[in-house]
This record gives C-alpha cells, sequence and structure tokens, in this order.
C-alpha cells in the first residue's frame, strides 16, 4: 500500500477558521503523485498536505485548476455530487465494512457518509460537525480546500490503529463533453486498478502515517 507520512506539529495552534498558518504548513510532506487510471489526457497537478496533533488532522488540497464547475440549483447531495470536488475515505479495514467519505466541492459544500461494500451508502450519517471544519477558497490559477478533523473522532470510529489511518485520497473534475454535458474525470492518488472508475474498492486505499 501507498504511505503518506503526516508531520507532527510541535508547537501551539489556534483552532480557527482559517485551519493553519501557512508557515506551518511548509512542514507537511507535499503528495503530487495523482492520476486518473481511465484517462489518458492530463490532470491538472494536485498537492496534498496533512499535519497533526493530540487533538486534529489538518488536512489541505490546492488544486492548480481555475476552470471550475460547480452545481449551484441546491445544496442537495445530488448538486454536490455534480461539482467539482476533492474528496477523502477513511476505513476501518479492508473489508469496507464500514468506511466513512468525506467529498468537499469548490464552495465548502460537505457531502459525507457512511458506506458499506457494494456502494450502500448512508447519507442520513453525518461526521460530527462539532469535530470537523472545512474551508475553501480560489486564486487565479487554483483552488484551495482545507480542513481539521478531531482525533477523538478517528478513534471513536475505531480509524487509527498503531497510529496509522487508512485512507483514500481522491478529487472530481467535472468537463464539458462534445454535447456541451459536463462529465467527470476521476482522479485518485492509488491507482485500484479497476477497468472503470471505481473509488469504492479496497484497492483504492493508502495509508497515512501519524509520525512522533
Amino acid at each position: 500500500m501507498k504511505e503518506y507520512q503526516v508531520v507532527l506539529i510541535t508547537e501551539n495552534v489556534k483552532n480557527e477558521m482559517e485551519i493553519l498558518d501557512q508557515s506551518i504548513w511548509k512542514n507537511a510532506n507535499c503528495l503530487t503523485d495523482f492520476s486518473s487510471p481511465w484517462n489518458t489526457d492530463l490532470v491538472s497537478k494536485i498537492e496534498f498536505r496533512a499535519l497533526w496533533n493530540t487533538e486534529n488532522l489538518y488536512f489541505n488540497f490546492r488544486v492548480f485548476d481555475a476552470d471550475i464547475y460547480i452545481d449551484e440549483k441546491d445544496n442537495s447531495i445530488d448538486s454536490i455530487g455534480n461539482s467539482d470536488r476533492v474528496e477523502l475515505f477513511f476505513r476501518v479495514n479492508d473489508s469496507l465494512n464500514p468506511y466513512y467519505c468525506l467529498e468537499i466541492d469548490t464552495s465548502a459544500r460537505l457531502m459525507d457518509f457512511e458506506a458499506k461494500p457494494d456502494k450502500d451508502f448512508d447519507f442520513s450519517w453525518k461526521w460530527p460537525k462539532e469535530d470537523l471544519s472545512i474551508t475553501a477558497s480560489k486564486d487565479e490559477v487554483s483552488f484551495t480546500v482545507e480542513g481539521q478533523i478531531s482525533i477523538e473522532s478517528f478513534n471513536k470510529l475505531n480509524l487509527i490503529q498503531n497510529n496509522i489511518i487508512e485512507a483514500g485520497i481522491f478529487r472530481a473534475k467535472f468537463s464539458k463533453d462534445e454535447n456541451q454535458n459536463y462529465e467527470p474525470t476521476w482522479i485518485s492518488w492509488v491507482n485500484p486498478n479497476t477497468e472503470t472508475p471505481n473509488f469504492h474498492i479496497a484497492s483504492s486505499f493508502g495509508k497515512f502515517k501519524l509520525m512522533k
């Protein structure tokens, strides 16, 4: 399994909506090896960073793409599911029974749900609001989605084992096809080796190692 080392923050940080100061993010390992195994087109560069301390796991996506599509008809699951977004999945083990999904679009709308094998999704389940904060921003060349998730909530869900969190990191990019319809390109950190796009499979996960 691919492994990403999550650096421990040693200095005090404020738990505010801006999540972390940019000077602290410089301590994080930068993950860039994303691809779309089902599409031969080049994908925009993605930089993923994570840090942690005894209170929170902090994450930061910067996607170098200014051509963003958002379905703004409402704030429903369907609307978020039809928008450019980044995704984090966390599982207890490779049985995927259960695993937990956080899908966040470029305006910080969240689709969170519990899942079980064969795409059995429970959209009534929500990550506790007090344990999760998310922000999003844009500039001329990129968009950024960052957040913090409490370590307590990971432990309650049995998602940390021997300082390892088994996780998937993904992106959905929507572009117009020849019929002027928006269709997704699916981008993943780990190649799940499936014939068609599928993130909801054990082979799409890697490991976050929480460094001491």
